[in-house]
């Protein structure tokens, strides 16, 4: 009976060491795991690229701006801009209108949300569309200032001009060429 009663301690300790020495085991690998995140965790603090980021804004006038990018890059020298790619944005108005802006880069203020918009610049506006290579927007002015290459298009005409600045409160759109004895050409699609 001695023997049966070494054996069932010996078994009892062996169990507990197993026990014991894979419990260790395993918190010293969840220690590297944590490790490894922390690790992971400095280095998106450290980064200055954002994926798929979105703001939105509301004036006092109701007006909303949505801002989509599938990618941000942080200015280092000004963390309040944001260098945006393949952007994506809408400006819902107060009555219900929107505009939608699309382009290939961008800059963004998380201060003031003005933004530029550059390369492959479309703007859609009721049955109205813009594109452009380079786009102003001031969400303080609501002012639209859209220049280089402009090619301005509704049903009946197609327009080319040096810039259309288009104020979204009052819904004035001013086309103009910048040198005075160069006019806009206009061409009707009818």
């Amino acid at each position: 009976m001695n023997k049966k009663k070494i054996l069932k301690i010996f078994l009892v300790l062996l169990f507990f060491i197993i026990l014991l020495t894979l419990f260790f085991k395993f918190f010293n690998d969840e220690k590297i795991e944590q490790s490894d995140l922390d690790n992971a965790i400095d280095e998106n603090i450290t980064s200055n690229i954002i994926k798929e980021l979105s703001f939105a804004s509301r004036d006092k006038k109701g007006n909303e701006y949505i801002l989509k990018a599938e990618e941000g890059e942080v200015d280092l020298s000004n963390n309040k801009i944001i260098y945006l790619k393949k952007i994506t944005a809408q400006v819902i108005l107060n009555n219900s209108e929107y505009i939608i802006i699309v382009s290939d880069f961008g800059k963004y203020n998380i201060e003031n949300y003005d933004t530029i918009f550059s390369e492959n610049v479309i703007i859609k506006y009721l049955d109205n569309k813009i594109t452009s290579n380079y786009m102003e927007f001031s969400v303080k002015s609501n002012l639209m200032t859209i220049t280089k290459n402009v090619i301005y298009s509704n049903e009946d005409n197609l327009l080319k001009a040096d810039a259309v600045k288009f104020n979204t409160n009052t819904k004035k759109v001013n086309i103009f060429m910048y040198d005075n004895s160069k006019k806009i050409k206009i061409i009707s699609k009818n």
